[in-house]
């Protein structure tokens, strides 16, 4: 599923990088790292590549 807006993008990215531990889980808050506890690299992987252009900064 494509994020729908770039703050999603954005955390889905955060939770991409320390599913591949590249940055530290305990560095993670809020949506982040809830999407690290609950969703796969692979559906991680999918949103966080995204096209940024055209979403809304947050979605309403």
């Amino acid at each position: 599923m494509p994020a729908s807006s770039k703050a999603q993008q954005r955390a889905a990215g955060a939770a991409l990088s320390a599913k591949r531990g590249e940055t530290k889980v305990k560095d993670l808050k809020g949506a982040s790292k809830d999407m690290y506890k609950s969703m796969s690299e692979e559906a991680l992987d999918h949103m966080a590549s995204t096209k940024r252009k055209g979403l809304p900064e947050k979605k309403d």
